[in-house]
């Protein structure tokens, strides 16, 4: 029976997102309440993906250094001279063209682990070239958008690395080392991770959509045309670089995943901070579409892969 329930979660995926996104507009009270809980609910996600992973895993990704190294890059000069061009494209306000760059200039985020376990990507590469851009972000960010805004701001190093340590490294480490532990005795129980990152992720976006109901309902159209061409380019950019040099399709998908998806909550906070709340639009939209497109090309891999197993057994 649990399985059956399993199979069914990830095979409607898509449609269950889509019906708790809905839900959320009419009804927001139904979900704000996890704004409270977002950092614990990413960590249950990265727990669960520590025990799906080995320690090896992290050793291959940290030997893949030109795939790290190629996705920090896009990730720092795809995104923020995209978020200028679409801008000056569909001739966007200054507001809205400041929440761009900022966007475009921060580092990727927990929400592209999340999305890169549930596609079957490479998810020890994704968490690497997250760790990495986060801890390059204190400098690179601002210098970024210092060059292309002519705006001084300043990001606090520590805070950051904290929060990135107990989201992100603290539960995958210790889902690494119980798998290790208890190998055998968990093999049972790890076909229920997936189905719970997608009750949860699924459930974060729809918590999204409740604390900005009232901003999506003015819904300012070509904001968030610009943010999704932005998102659209960077996972573009990210898979084609990828293929270009010769990776596999795993990790040009983790590449596209890892570029295109951005620290969202960063950069509403780094808008809202220094140049006002109306900046801040571009990074709450972006916020919203990164996880609807996510979750697409999640839902879309697992089918993929899904029925390429299922032929190779027949």
């Amino acid at each position: 029976m649990i399985s059956f329930v399993c199979r069914l979660i990830e095979r409607h995926f898509l449609l269950l997102a889509i019906a708790l996104s809905l839900a959320a507009f009419v009804q927001p009270v139904l979900f704000v309440w996890m704004k409270a809980y977002i950092a614990v609910s990413l960590g249950i996600i990265m727990f669960g993906m520590g025990l799906t992973l080995e320690f090896s895993d992290f050793e291959a990704a940290v030997r893949n250094y030109k795939a790290v190294g190629m996705g920090v890059l896009l990730q720092y000069t795809v995104m923020p001279l995209l978020a200028v061009g679409i801008s000056a494209l569909l001739g966007l306000p200054q507001d809205a063209l400041i929440g761009m760059v900022v966007v475009g200039a921060c580092p990727g985020g927990t929400a592209s682990n999340v999305i890169a376990h549930l596609a079957r990507a490479n998810v020890a590469l994704s968490v690497t070239m997250t760790l990495i851009s986060t801890c390059l972000a204190p400098v690179l960010t601002p210098l970024i958008i210092y060059l292309l805004l002519n705006q001084q701001i300043e990001i606090p190093f520590l805070p950051m690395v904290k929060s990135v340590f107990w989201i992100v490294v603290f539960p995958l480490v210790d889902g690494l080392v119980l798998r290790r532990l208890l190998k055998q005795r968990l093999d049972q129980l790890l076909h229920i991770f997936p189905s719970i990152s997608i009750l949860i992720i699924s459930m974060l976006v729809a918590c999204i959509i409740g604390l900005n109901r009232d901003m999506l309902a003015s819904f300012p159209l070509l904001v968030f045309i610009a943010v999704a061409l932005h998102n659209l380019g960077g996972l573009g950019a990210g898979y084609g670089a990828g293929r270009l040099s010769g990776f596999n399709h795993r990790d040009s998908l983790t590449m596209a995943i890892e570029v295109g998806m951005q620290n969202s909550g960063l950069g509403v906070a780094l808008a809202t901070k220094y140049f006002g709340i109306a900046s801040a639009l571009p990074g709450a939209l972006f916020s919203l579409w990164h996880n609807i497109s996510g979750i697409f090309i999640a839902n879309r891999n697992r089918a993929v892969s899904s029925g390429g197993e299922h032929e190779g057994k027949s």
